[in-house]
């Protein structure tokens, strides 16, 4: 099935080997045993196989086929699904996607849908540090979770470059529409960006305090690290907001004030040309 990725077996921190479908109910019921299975855009019926392998909840598996959720965490009995906002630059535009985190005692499986990186590299880096994957499923969450508020970095720089750039057009007399335009359209990318930043402090708030058979205290630090990450994030997000903010108002303010002399200036040519007349009156 081509939405399947990938499906791998993992075992005290070692790779196993790729599992079928049909072999997962079989390898989970190994002692100490967990599944990773990557899926991109599932249909239904593939969702209901996935679903009947791990046990997944029905409410779960129905956000996961509709790729329009916000941002969350959702506890399940035993396992957490957990909905994470992906973002790329598409042209100097921010085009949001979403991953879909199922996570259990001996499972993880991601989905993805819209703008997302492959999570190869994810998966090559834990299984390239065996004592971090001996901690199980959690140290995959955590190892996702990670590369996705890495990869809004370079974003969030690149709207900073980009505001940079139009600080000089804007900070003039003269009112410039495509400048202004330009500086909405970016505030409304720093908005888009930081609501799918912000969720993810809570996320990593609640995995570390209500969740510790999936997250041990071996792993809490790691989670640590992310929310500090989204908090970063967050507070860079908010201070370029606030001057995209900022710029719109002087410019406002300058053209207003530009204004404001010109009619000054025309007032006085009015009211000299209004009297020259009358000074101009020969008395002989």
């Amino acid at each position: 099935m081509g939405a399947i990725v990938n499906c791998v077996a993992y075992r005290a921190g070692k790779r196993i080997g790729t599992v079928g479908i049909e072999e997962i109910p079989q390898a989970l019921s190994v002692p100490g045993t967990f599944v990773w299975l990557g899926l991109h855009e599932p249909d239904l019926t593939l969702l209901r196989q996935v679903q009947q392998s791990f046990g997944l909840h029905d409410l779960a598996v129905e956000d996961a086929l509709d790729a329009h959720q916000r941002p969350k965490l959702e506890a399940y009995g035993d396992s957490v699904f957990i909905v994470l906002n992906t973002a790329q630059l598409v042209e100097d535009e921010v085009v949001v996607g979403e991953t879909h985190l199922f996570v259990g005692p001996n499972y993880v499986v991601s989905v993805r849908h819209g703008a997302s990186s492959t999570y190869a590299p994810v998966r090559e880096r834990c299984e390239h540090d065996p004592n971090g994957l001996a901690n199980g499923p959690g140290y995959v969450l955590y190892a996702l979770m990670d590369f996705v508020v890495d990869h809004y970095m370079p974003i969030v720089t690149r709207l900073e470059d980009t505001f940079a750039e139009l600080e000089q057009d804007i900070f003039r007399d003269e009112f410039d529409r495509a400048a202004i335009e330009r500086l909405y359209r970016i505030k409304r990318q720093v908005l888009r960006l930081r609501n799918s930043v912000n969720p993810v402090e809570d996320m990593c708030s609640q995995l570390i305090r209500l969740h510790e058979d999936l997250v041990p205290k071996e792993l809490r630090a790691y989670f640590r690290d992310i929310e500090d990450h989204a908090s970063r994030l967050v507070r860079t997000l908010d201070v370029v907001r606030e001057m995209l903010t900022t710029a719109v108002q002087v410019n406002l303010a300058l053209v207003t004030v530009g204004q404001n002399e010109v009619v000054k200036r025309l007032a006085g040519w009015g009211a000299s040309w209004r009297f020259r007349p009358w000074c101009s009156v020969s008395t002989a």
